[in-house]
């Protein structure tokens, strides 16, 4: 038997079938893998990144947008008296704090951070009372004190410069002991922190309040002393101010603490007994912002300790801005106010 000689399919035959295949091919259910979508461009690190957290003034509680200062607070006890006027650098501080001292008078702590000005004064003394006021790792300005205050000063670990010092002079228009000043800006030059201070008050905003009652002027009486404020253009005026005309301190609220007063064992020259603020434990508190008063308690533990405020529904924060804190004695002292 012959065999038949075995013949190559033709071209068309071949072309045929090969686009056969692929029709059946397109027609089939999925055994083929599917085709890559196009990929998206990866984002950017400008586009991942989240912003910055923002940061606090621990003094004032508003935001800050440029860095930290590289010196600390600067605490400045200032002369509260008629023998004082002008006061110079109150318009420039981040807060003051208010204390009694002997005869019923006053003197203040004022607070630099954020700015300090060129000068401030007069000068006056420290108090056993400013422990429990100056927070940590601040430096005072002061005209010194008596030994058994600075032995305690020293021993509670607190900085403080005084006449004698770069920065500290006697200003010759006035008299002594009223004539003590200090130039902030230099001195400020010189001091070097090692850290950032923690937030002073409880800070928050005016949402967070509780609506309070009506309150446009207050008094806050220490005895020989009383300072009054009044509710004015969205912010409050020392009505009986010393400092100089522009230079007043601008408070965005008051605030009253009733505070335990002591005997700090020993006399001042003209033989009043000096008193000791108390500043821990807990007491009193009145919140005065916008026109209104919020009555609460306040608390610290300690003379170094947090100062926490609160209302019998909860926590009491203090609006951003500049505030003036009166250390109302609870015995003896008075506060007053009127719609």
């Amino acid at each position: 038997m012959r065999h038949r000689p075995h013949r190559s399919p033709s071209r068309a035959a071949v072309a045929a079938l090969v686009a056969a295949s692929l029709l059946l091919a397109g027609c089939s259910g999925g055994d083929d893998e599917p085709t890559a979508e196009p990929s998206s461009p990866e984002p950017t690190a400008a586009e991942t990144s989240e912003p910055p957290e923002p940061t606090y003034w621990p003094l004032t509680g508003l935001e800050r947008t440029t860095d930290a200062p590289r010196h600390p607070v600067i605490v400045t006890k200032v002369d509260n008296t008629s023998s004082s006027a002008p006061q110079v650098g109150l318009g420039a501080a981040d807060m003051v704090v208010e204390e009694l001292v002997e005869g019923g008078y006053t003197r203040l702590a004022a607070f630099y951070y954020s700015k300090v000005p060129k000068a401030i004064g007069p000068v006056r003394s420290m108090r056993a009372s400013d422990i429990g006021i100056v927070p940590e790792g601040a430096t005072v300005v002061t005209s010194g004190a008596a030994p058994i205050t600075i032995k305690r000063i020293n021993g509670a670990g607190i900085p403080w410069i005084t006449e004698g010092d770069a920065g500290v002079y006697r200003e010759t228009s006035r008299y002594a002991p009223y004539n003590l000043f200090a130039g902030l800006a230099d001195i400020a030059k010189r001091l070097k922190a090692d850290e950032e201070p923690p937030p002073y008050l409880p800070w928050g905003t005016e949402a967070d309040l509780p609506k309070g009652g009506k309150a446009t002027t207050l008094t806050a009486d220490f005895g020989a002393h009383s300072t009054s404020w009044a509710f004015q253009k969205g912010g409050y005026v020392n009505t009986d101010s010393y400092a100089a005309q522009g230079d007043q301190f601008p408070a965005d609220s008051v605030l009253v603490l009733r505070v335990k007063v002591g005997d700090a064992g020993y006399r001042d020259p003209a033989g009043y007994p000096v008193p000791e603020t108390k500043f821990e434990g807990k007491g009193a508190a009145m919140l005065f912002h916008g026109g209104r008063v919020i009555r609460g308690t306040w608390s610290k533990d300690g003379l170094n300790g947090a100062i926490e405020l609160s209302t019998k529904d909860g926590d009491l924060v203090v609006p951003a801005g500049h505030v003036w804190v009166e250390l109302v004695p609870a015995v003896n002292g008075n506060v007053t106010f009127a719609k």
